[in-house]
């Protein structure tokens, strides 16, 4: 390695060094650049509804109606702003990833150790680690030997050894023994070590590469949001074009008036307060999350939530309580439950076999029971304590002469410890690992024999039958040494010729809610798949205890998964069936969610450690765990969980299939009175004139910015419909605005909303004297008959939208089933609404500003029962769609 390096045991020169930091460049982790905060602001103002907005203030500036022009123009820079905020909160996976980063480290250079910017790190350069260090980049130990927390790289929670002697050449490459990578931390040992990668080049390095190379894409809503506001320009656009010749043309109308009206046309068209409403109404779906558990960093992706098809999970600590504890020892001698009521202090082979679990052990018991440490490690010194065995730490450090740490690759720990006979090894580890390395067992007598072909089958059998009811299960043996092991090199020779003691079987519980929330997945039609790296048994059989792959389950090991081409693998999953992929590797994971995503689906994906992030940022929703997740997987993910729970995930779906709801309920609320806002500026252009304009365009701006945003947000905060949770996902491409909702807003309650208007605004004229093609401009006998006529038209779009928003309420539900009083923001709303709306017609200065006129009180009592009207009609279509639907279930239901 020195020579590859071009380097030597006492390190680099200064020069050296120098001439490689610029060859190599600094030792940080790079990302790609982003668009500055001005050009995202910028971007915001030539959205397309933001366009056509831009285009009716120039027309509005062109007729001479400033006012008017000034007015649009505030509406697109709040837009622009909200939506511009939002973007803000950028992704922050790679600044996670370079916090890892340690700052400083000590680095021999001419021969001397001195203390270095991590940033100035070449290759070659050798560098001293200790207990408490950040390893500095992907380094090959020298000399010495260190205990390392590498959980950020690998997920594993064990520490695992690392040291110059363990030289391993056919492994993993983050298996190897010899070798230490940037990110991790040392927490024990002392070791001299040759820097070979650095920066981007390194395994950090690798993963912040592969994190930003997987894209973010734009979630379901902003997509049906952005193809929206298309075809919302496109119509808003054609009306004016089309108005345009018809006012001159045909209606006789100036060029000047035609431009007018077809502002008015496009302000009426186009729903200004939808962009600031869905902004608010995300946000409060995340205030709402966050107080369920589950805390969500991009606003849009409350809805994505809501139309979640699968849901890739982890095992422990999400299904799981990650609470072990010890269930069941098994010895030769026979089993010993330890669930129930007193048990008996051990003796003979069960004495054992506890002594040797809380030698080989580096957990702590406090008096009161609680433990700190591994939590399996804590559990065993539970298990040992039970069966009157000392745990004391400092028993146990007295007598410890020597520790192998937990190696993945053997899937062992053994201590030796000072004992009255001599040097004594203490192992554990799996199961098959530990029978493997033994030759003799502790029989029922408490003396050793050899360990027969029926005695291994007997081991086999045990761990077979407690795995598949999901203990994980540990291989505990002893071995009596002549003299204490010179160092780690010899640890192939002492863990061997071990005498198996028994099993011990761990359980970790499910939790006790999870079962409740797979069963509303399954309702609602949400496949969830799981994927850990666990033991393919112990998974399967949490799976099932919980309710996953009730009508079958299929189970795919890692190897299996690494052999699978891509076809074979989209074809398992296209089956439907739920899965447990087992002993996966986070490349695994990232693998998984892009072939879901190539098939339509919309994934959610769970994850905790580094490896995690390129699948969590690829996931269309990824999940990290609050309590036990790396920085990084934190900043990669869309949501974090706070409590670690699958359940809070379903929550989190319902909550957002809620907001969905809502915001197609607003959708519908704003769109209704498009209608009613366009009817008399068609029918004052058909008359040529004739008939007076029946609104003005400051008056639909009254209603659009006005009356109608309060009861709009409100309609946000709606709780859920019943059923929510029954309901199929929403497909990905299903528009936010469907011919159907169309059709219920523009041409059900929208033609009635215009037809009460229209009416309203006719018989004020007639009351006041007006006959067809009589002059109703300023300075007429008429013109207080007009304005009093605007006004009433304006106050029946009003009071039509209080019937709109009770309404829009529910999609097919009646208004009896949800309550009418369980959405207290909406009727604070049409308050807030009807006060507006009497200030407009009764206020001198909003008189002014928007060209209305009181009407008398008898005439508002005309008005009472409009809103009624538009809520029964509504009332009587849902009905209608009820029964048809339950008509439908009948015929699909007969035999």
């Amino acid at each position: 390695m020195l020579r590859d390096l071009a380097t030597k045991a006492d390190g680099l020169t200064e020069r050296e060094a120098e001439r490689r930091l610029l060859r190599w460049g600094p030792n940080e982790l790079r990302r790609e650049r982003r668009a500055s905060w001005l050009g995202q602001l910028v971007r915001q103002f030539v959205y397309p509804l933001a366009l056509l907005l831009w285009a009716a203030a120039a027309l509005a500036l062109v007729a001479g109606t400033v006012e008017l022009s000034i007015a649009i123009a505030v509406v697109i820079m709040l837009n622009a702003v909200f939506a511009w905020a939002q973007e803000q909160q950028a992704e922050r996976a790679v600044e996670a990833l370079q916090r890892l980063a340690a700052t400083h480290t000590t680095v021999v250079r001419d021969g001397h150790p001195r203390r270095l910017d991590t940033r100035d790190l070449v290759p070659g350069d050798v560098v001293l680690l200790a207990e408490g260090d950040r390893v500095p980049a992907d380094a090959r130990l020298l000399e010495g030997a260190l205990e390392v927390d590498a959980s950020t790289l690998t997920g594993e929670s064990q520490p695992v050894l690392r040291a110059a002697d363990l030289i391993d050449v056919d492994v993993p490459y983050l298996q190897a023994r010899d070798l230490v990578f940037g990110g991790t931390s040392c927490l024990g040992g002392e070791a001299r070590a040759v820097v070979f990668a650095t920066g981007m080049r390194s395994e950090l390095g690798r993963i912040a590469a592969l994190s930003a190379q997987v894209g973010t894409d734009e979630s379901p809503l902003e997509a049906q949001l952005r193809r929206a506001a298309w075809v919302i320009a496109a119509a808003a656009v054609g009306i004016g074009v089309t108005f345009l010749p018809l006012g001159t043309l045909a209606a006789g109308l100036s060029l000047r008036d035609s431009a007018i009206f077809a502002v008015g046309l496009l302000v009426a068209n186009v729903p200004e307060g939808l962009l600031p409403t869905v902004t608010l109404a995300l946000a409060v779906g995340v205030r709402l999350l966050a107080r369920r558990g589950a805390i969500v960093k991009r606003l849009s992706a409350v809805e994505t939530l809501g139309s979640t098809t699968v849901i890739c999970t982890d095992k422990t600590g999400t299904l799981t309580e990650n609470r072990m504890r010890v269930t069941v020892v098994w010895t030769p001698a026979g089993e010993t439950d330890l669930t129930a009521g007193a048990v008996p202090v051990a003796a003979g082979g069960l004495r054992a076999l506890a002594e040797t679990v809380a030698a080989c052990n580096n957990a702590e018991l406090d008096p009161s029971g609680d433990g700190s440490g591994d939590p399996t490690e804590v559990a065993l010194l539970a298990a040992a304590a039970r069966l009157g065995v000392d745990t004391g730490a400092g028993w146990r450090d007295e007598r410890r002469l020597l520790q192998f740490h937990f190696d993945p690759a053997r899937r062992l720990m053994s201590t030796v410890d000072r004992d009255g006979e001599g040097p004594v090894l203490h192992t554990k580890g799996a199961p098959e690992q530990v029978l493997a390395r033994s030759s003799r067992v502790l029989d029922a007598t408490g003396a050793e024999r050899p360990l027969t072909p029926d005695d291994v089958t007997g081991v086999l059998a045990a761990v077979d039958r407690h795995a598949a009811a999901g203990l994980r299960m540990l291989g505990v043996a002893r071995r009596h040494l002549a003299a204490v092991p010179d160092g780690h090199q010899q640890r192939d020779e002492v863990e061997q010729d071990l005498c198996l003691l028994g099993l011990v079987g761990l359980a970790d519980p499910p939790r006790p809610e999870v079962p409740d929330a797979l069963a509303r997945c399954h309702t609602a039609g949400i496949r969830v798949i799981v994927v850990t790296g666990d033991h393919p048994n112990t998974a399967a059989a949490v799976a099932l205890q919980v309710g996953i792959g009730s009508e079958g389950l299929t189970i795919i090991g890692g190897e299996e998964l690494d052999r699978m081409r891509e076809q074979d693998l989209d074809d398992l999953l296209a089956t439907g069936h739920e899965l447990v992929f087992a002993r996966a590797s986070p490349e695994a994971k990232l693998r998984i969610a892009d072939a879901l995503r190539t098939m339509g689906e919309v994934v959610a994906m769970t994850g905790d450690g580094v490896n995690d992030a390129p699948a969590l940022h690829r996931a269309d929703i990824g999940v990290a765990m609050g309590r036990v997740g790396t920085d990084v997987a934190r900043e990669a993910a869309t949501a974090i969980l706070t409590d670690d729970n699958f359940a809070t995930i379903v929550a989190a779906v319902e909550e957002g299939r809620r907001v969905y709801a809502n915001i197609r309920k607003f959708v519908f609320y704003i769109f209704v009175h498009a209608t009613p806002e366009v009817v008399p500026f068609l029918l004052f252009a058909l008359s040529g004139g004739a008939i007076p304009l029946g609104i003005t365009v400051m008056q639909i701006l009254a209603i659009d910015l006005g009356t109608e945003i309060l009861p709009a947000l409100a309609l946000g905060r709606e709780p859920a419909e019943p059923g929510i949770m029954s309901d199929p996902p929403r497909p990905r491409n299903e528009h936010v605005i469907r011919p159907a909702l169309l059709v219920r807003a523009w041409l059900l309650l929208g033609l009635v909303s215009a037809a009460l208007a229209v009416g309203a605004f006719f018989w004020a004229l007639d009351r006041g004297g007006w006959h067809y093609g009589a002059p109703v401009g300023a300075g007429s006998a008429l013109h207080h008959t007009y304005l009093q006529a605007t006004t009433m038209t304006f106050l029946t779009i009003v009071a039509c939208q209080v019937g709109t928003a009770f309404a829009a309420r529910t999609d097919r539900a009646s208004l009896r089933q949800i309550g009418v009083f369980t959405n207290q923001f909406l009727l604070v709303g049409i308050v807030v609404e009807l006060a507006f709306a009497l200030g407009v017609a009764y206020l001198p200065p909003l008189q002014a500003a928007f060209g209305t006129e009181a009407v008398p009180p008898a005439v508002l009592i005309a008005l009472v029962p409009v809103p009624f009207v538009v809520w029964g009609i509504d009332e009587l279509h849902r009905a209608l769609l009820r029964r048809r639907a339950a008509r439908q279930r009948d015929v699909v239901g007969a035999p």
